[in-house]
């Protein structure tokens, strides 16, 4: 069986999954605001605060079924445990929040905004899958709405040279060719686990993840040089674990499920809501309104995900059977 046939939306699913997609958006766009919210903390910090804490929340609640699940994994699945927590949450986020923190959410957005076409073109050769041509209309609109959410922080001069902004570029990048690694690997361990559910999985990543932020401490202790306040690290834990909790723990869980129901080619589309949520989010941190350009932006990802949804639609193809 291919992956479209695994995946191929109908009716409730495909409203089951787009529903998913946005919630697990809204939860992730947090991310955006951590890095500005303890700024006083590097991005290595902050992959290992929040990292450590999704993986004793993990932990904990997959011990229960750890004897079952354990048995259930083959070795290869466990490789894929460990570069699919790699690429989709310690390299990925050490990567953003280097971005976020070096050229600024918009500038970040700009950038994630175009995981939606790389994972469309990539699901797009899956055996089955709507096809390039047909998706075309959106894909335009989602190239054109990422660079409208971005044009002004491009074009706004930065004081004290381009260095920072450029190297913030070059980490935002890597994010995204981090992450798209991520979302397409983990749709197809998903395609093919079917004895583990989908939240099962996001926890066992979360574990694979909290044991990679323990590595990451020695690194951390040579690189850091700040020293904080008590006050300081009350507020660094509150961060990391709220984010934990409502990125890592519900916000993959969604997106987990939202994978199962939906085919790659509109998996890729979701993403889009991540960034239109970082933006708001931004917008309420900076208290202001949004510009011109970015109203502009948001209209073209809801017709970027609408047309998307109208490709898929018309395949007319039968519902898929359902993971727990």
């Amino acid at each position: 069986m291919s992956l479209a046939q695994i995946h191929s939306p109908g009716g409730n699913a495909l409203l089951a999954g787009v529903l998913c997609g946005i919630g697990a958006g809204a939860l992730w766009g947090l991310v955006f605001l951590a890095p500005e919210l303890v700024r006083s903390f590097g991005p290595l910090e902050l992959a290992i605060g929040r990292y450590l804490a999704f993986g004793l929340i993990s932990a904990g609640l997959i011990a229960p079924r750890w004897t079952i699940l354990r048995s259930r994994l083959e070795p290869r699945d466990w490789r894929a445990l460990g570069w699919l927590a790699l690429a989709g949450n310690t390299l990925y986020y050490v990567l953003l929040a280097s971005a976020v923190q070096l050229g600024g959410i918009a500038m970040t957005s700009l950038v994630i905004g175009f995981l939606p076409v790389a994972v469309t073109i990539i699901g797009s050769r899956d055996q089955g899958a709507v096809s390039l041509a047909r998706l075309a209309p959106s894909l335009l609109f989602c190239v054109a709405g990422a660079v409208c959410v971005g044009w002004q922080a491009v074009t706004t001069p930065v004081s004290g040279g381009l260095g920072a902004p450029l190297i913030g570029l070059l980490c935002a990048i890597g994010a995204l060719v981090s992450w798209t690694a991520y979302a397409v690997g983990n749709s197809r361990c998903l395609a093919r686990l079917h004895a583990i559910s989908a939240h099962d999985w996001n926890l066992l990543i979360g574990v694979m993840t909290g044991v990679q932020a323990l590595a990451l401490i020695p690194l951390a202790a040579l690189a850091g040089t700040s020293r904080h306040d008590v006050g300081d690290w009350i507020r660094f834990g509150l961060v990391s674990i709220g984010v934990a909790v409502l990125a890592s723990i519900a916000g993959n869980a969604l997106w987990n499920r939202m994978t199962r129901l939906l085919p790659l080619t509109l998996v890729g589309q979701m993403i889009l809501f991540e960034t239109l949520f970082a933006l708001l989010y931004g917008f309420v941190w900076e208290q202001r309104l949004p510009t011109l350009w970015e109203v502009l932006a948001f209209a073209l990802v809801v017709l970027s995900v609408t047309s998307c949804l109208a490709a898929h639609r018309k395949r007319g193809v039968p519902s898929p059977a359902l993971a727990a």
